[in-house]
């Protein structure tokens, strides 16, 4: 159960190795999180994340998952509720792909979206359900702005994102009233491994401050999380612009 500040005792983080999951966990570890699961392809990098949080005090466990093995989601994502309940899930799994490939390349581009968006309907149902019949926890699921508006230069990605946030939104007015928590975190251009050498978008964030957002959007049971905030402004605007003019735009 979460404690009297609202912070989960056992976290589950489908996509285990995301930096910005990892630092969202390292933040709750600090505070009163104890029980860590972190689920992804078995590798090096999967047992070297739950090293470094059993470092910090955490009993942190791998367990084997792949996103686009939908099958096998009930049985594994399974398996670690019935260790015991949940009171946090972070679907933090992703993939950005190749824009230009990706549209010469159609299976490249299944892959992106069975990936960022089946894949995540997949193993979220099966987390909600969970929960909702533990009658408690939080499913936080890392969005983006890409998803608020298709642009040319990333509407493979950004098309897979949106299919994503409205999955999330829905799964969250399906779940009131149950006790699970949705939240969707719509993060802008994060510096990572996976935007290394690419070119920096205006209010660019870091893991640790999309973390910061997390956190505090669950002490306050927020639905909607903008990373940074200014976000929410920029892109109702953008949401706005005529079809002519948003194709000349340099975004």
């Amino acid at each position: 159960m979460k404690d009297a500040f609202g912070t989960p005792q056992s976290l589950l983080i489908l996509g285990g190795t995301s930096e910005i999951a990892l630092a969202t966990a390292r933040r709750l570890v600090a505070r009163r999180t104890r029980t860590v699961w972190l689920a992804g392809r078995p590798s090096p990098a999967l047992e070297a994340a739950a090293e470094q949080l059993r470092d910090l005090g955490a009993d942190a466990r791998t367990v084997a998952f792949d996103a686009l093995d939908s099958e096998s989601h009930e049985e594994t994502l399974g398996k670690v509720f019935t260790e015991g309940d949940i009171d946090m899930v972070l679907l933090a799994f992703g993939v950005l792909g190749d824009q230009e490939r990706d549209e010469d390349e159609p299976l490249s581009a299944v892959r992106v979206a069975q990936t960022n968006y089946t894949g995540a309907v997949s193993s979220g149902l099966v987390c909600a359900n969970a929960l909702k019949r533990q009658g408690h926890g939080s499913l936080v699921v890392l969005s983006s702005v890409a998803g608020e508006r298709a642009r040319r230069a990333n509407f493979i990605y950004g098309s897979s994102k949106a299919g994503l946030d409205a999955f999330a939104q829905g799964l969250g007015d399906a779940l009131h009233g149950s006790g699970v928590h949705v939240m969707v975190v719509r993060p802008g251009f994060v510096r990572s491994k996976m935007t290394a050498g690419m070119k920096e978008a205006p209010l660019a964030t870091t893991p640790e401050a999309v973390a910061e957002a997390i956190e505090a959007g669950l002490r306050r049971r927020a639905e909607t999380v903008w990373v940074p905030g200014a976000l929410r402004l920029v892109m109702s605007a953008l949401r706005h612009v005529p079809r002519p003019v948003f194709r000349k735009l340099p975004v």
